[in-house]
């Protein structure tokens, strides 16, 4: 049970059903009356919650707005991982972004993007083997299970050849760490309108440019949210060979969305789908590097 946290009473516990992650999330009050997050988590996952607990440790060092690390153990007979994190305050970007005028979003989204930057800035250990070996691996698995999966949409070979032209481009990349799962599904906005980026289980290393690879369920939600999102990151100078790359890891990204969909059923698995077709749509078949919603967003104003 929640309540068995060492060294902690709670006087309310709240369940939270949102998001995807295998972790069971609650919001928690202490008996001193702090909010709080907890997370539980399989005690085989312990490593991996220890890597994401020291991680909000270097972050907070940092000044970054995100959940600050509280305690982390084992717990009920150390059959369970438990970390309690600072309980954030606001209201969840994706809800809020529809309500805001144009402006505000893209104000919203540079504010994010530089947040992204600052994350990114943390650099990856010295140990790890070059992005391209890493990444190669990756995007065999994920082509080989997408092609396995049993589900396809028109037009994917399009996307198929747009990786095997454009994997070289992975050669060369720098690392460093990675978010993991970056989009306005996991911001939250402060009273007084900054953003705090939230839900660190997906940790990672690698090319920093990669943590884009989910920008477009931020253009689904408000294009001049991700419009900023990319400016903000960039300072309003976004290189060349960005686009091109950005291509790759959306393309793969997408093509690896559809077999993870198939767990949680047919409704899932439909929107990953319309989502792939979108991206086709954006890119105009592939044709064009940089996509119609980010051009589209900067012709009607920022």
């Amino acid at each position: 049970m929640p309540d068995e946290i060492p060294d902690y009473t709670f006087t309310e516990i709240t369940p939270i059903l949102k998001g995807w992650s295998d972790d069971r999330k609650y919001l928690v009050r202490t008996d001193d009356g702090r909010n709080l997050l907890l997370r539980l988590s399989a005690i085989d996952n312990y490593d991996r919650k220890k890597e994401e607990f020291e991680a909000l440790k270097t972050i907070e060092s940092k000044g970054i707005p995100a959940p600050k690390p509280v305690a982390f153990g084992k717990c009920r007979g150390n059959s369970s991982v438990y970390m309690l994190l600072s309980w954030t305050e606001g209201k969840d970007a994706d809800e809020i972004l529809p309500l805001l005028s144009k402006e505000e979003q893209y104000r919203l989204g540079v504010k994010a993007g530089i947040l992204q930057k600052r994350l990114n800035a943390i650099p990856a250990p010295h140990d790890l083997k070059p992005w391209d070996v890493r990444f190669g691996k990756k995007l065999d698995w994920r082509n080989e299970r997408y092609l396995g999966c049993g589900f396809r949409f028109n037009h994917d070979d399009l996307m198929l050849s747009y990786i095997e032209e454009h994997r070289h481009l992975i050669k060369n990349r720098p690392q460093s760490f990675q978010h993991g799962d970056f989009h306005c599904g996991n911001i939250i906005i402060d009273g007084e309108g900054n953003p705090c980026i939230i839900d660190f289980n997906r940790i990672d290393y690698g090319d920093p440019w990669e943590e884009f690879n989910r920008i477009v369920w931020c253009a689904k939600k408000s294009i001049h949210f991700a419009a900023g999102r990319i400016d903000g990151y960039f300072d309003g100078f976004v290189p060349d060979e960005f686009w091109e790359l950005l291509l790759l890891y959306i393309s793969s990204n997408t093509l690896s969305s559809i077999p993870w969909s198939i767990p949680f059923g047919q409704k899932e698995v439909d929107t990953a789908v319309e989502m792939a077709k979108e991206v086709l749509l954006w890119y105009d078949d592939m044709k064009s590097s940089v996509p119609s919603w980010y051009r589209d967003a900067k012709k009607t104003g920022e």
